[in-house]
């Protein structure tokens, strides 16, 4: 999946837009809105907590380094052993897993609090009432999306296309 970007200029725009993307069988979970603090959204799909904050990369970061931090600990435990404990591979897996997990608690609790990077070239046209649509399709849509949008709204200014999306969210 890859996010597209666009930005529209009002919200008749944006529910236009949704329309068409719904017939061209889009799913409305993969369609997510942000607009300015108070401008009615009405049945818009608004953008939740994954689209708002760099939660998803805190988790990715948090996995791999914990992982990688209860690895080297798990080393160190199987090689210099506690007093009186014989440990073996199954120690280094299971430290190396509750790493991953302590990471992960821990990251995706501070990315929650962070706004997502990705948004922050967008702020200026939020907060001048634009709304920021990004739109989740398969690689071998995006063309088709692309042109769809170009060719019946020509008011929405298509701002690129972000390399992944995460498969969880």
């Amino acid at each position: 999946m890859r996010r597209l970007y666009f930005m529209v200029p009002n919200v008749d725009s944006a529910k236009a837009i949704v329309d068409e993307l719904l017939l061209a069988r889009v799913e409305e979970r993969h369609i997510h809105i942000i607009a300015k603090e108070g401008t009615p959204m009405e049945d818009l799909p608004e953008a939740g907590l994954a689209q708002r904050s760099d939660v998803i990369p805190a988790l990715e970061r948090g996995i791999t380094l914990g992982g990688a931090t209860g690895v080297l600990a798990g080393i160190v435990a199987v090689t210099f052993p506690p007093a009186g404990l014989a440990l073996g591979g199954g120690a280094i897996l299971a430290i190396s897993l509750a790493g991953a997990g302590v990471g992960s608690l821990m990251s995706t609790m501070i990315g929650v609090d962070v706004p997502n990077s990705r948004i922050k070239q967008f702020e200026e046209d939020i907060e001048k009432g634009e709304l920021l649509m990004m739109v989740d399709v398969p690689k071998d849509r995006i063309d088709e999306i692309d042109e769809l949008v170009k060719k019946h709204h020509p008011e929405a200014e298509i701002n690129g296309t972000e390399p992944t999306i995460p498969a969880f969210p």
